[in-house]
């Protein structure tokens, strides 16, 4: 059982999305075949070390969307309670950590879909450690000594676990 004082976040890039319609714009890009079956593997992956969210926060871009729907299904969270944050997509390192900060210390375990390079640079900026691009559909968790996200600091989260779909 995780203690008070730490919370533990989960860094997903989103899957691998589609390119197939140029006609659509970015925010509008569904994911691929390869997208759309290793969205639901990931999820399986966390379900079967019992991984829980208390939140999900995600870019409302829908391959972000989508991703966040497929992992939340196979880890038993309503995707309807998917929260849709619009600074989410296409943010910089400084607006994602704000994002972090400002969620509820009510949620110990907080999972955050994104977009590279935003969300690679955020799990280098606040983990112990360097990673050089989190791959579609990469999931990074990170734990911090923290009783609240405005507590989480630079450097101070402890990586737990680095995942993506080609690593096994």
């Amino acid at each position: 059982m995780i203690s008070d004082r730490v919370r533990s976040l989960t860094l997903i890039r989103h899957a691998k999305s589609s390119w197939d319609h140029p006609e659509l714009q970015d925010f509008d890009r569904p994911l691929n075949r390869r997208g759309l079956q290793n969205a639901p593997m990931m999820g399986q992956r966390l379900a079967a070390v019992s991984y829980r969210a208390d939140t999900i926060i995600s870019s409302p871009a829908r391959r972000a969307i989508m991703t966040a729907k497929s992992i939340a299904a196979e880890i038993g969270f309503e995707p309807n309670n998917i929260v849709q944050n619009p600074l989410v997509y296409g943010a910089s390192l400084g607006v994602l950590t704000e994002v972090v900060r400002e969620i509820s210390s009510r949620f110990r375990h907080a999972v955050l879909v994104g977009h590279n390079p935003g969300i690679t640079q955020l799990c280098n900026f606040l983990g112990d450690s360097q990673i050089d691009s989190l791959p579609t559909c990469g999931i990074a968790r990170m734990e911090f000594d923290a009783r609240s996200w405005e507590d989480v600091f630079p450097k101070k989260g402890h990586l737990v676990e680095f995942d993506y779909p080609k690593k096994r």
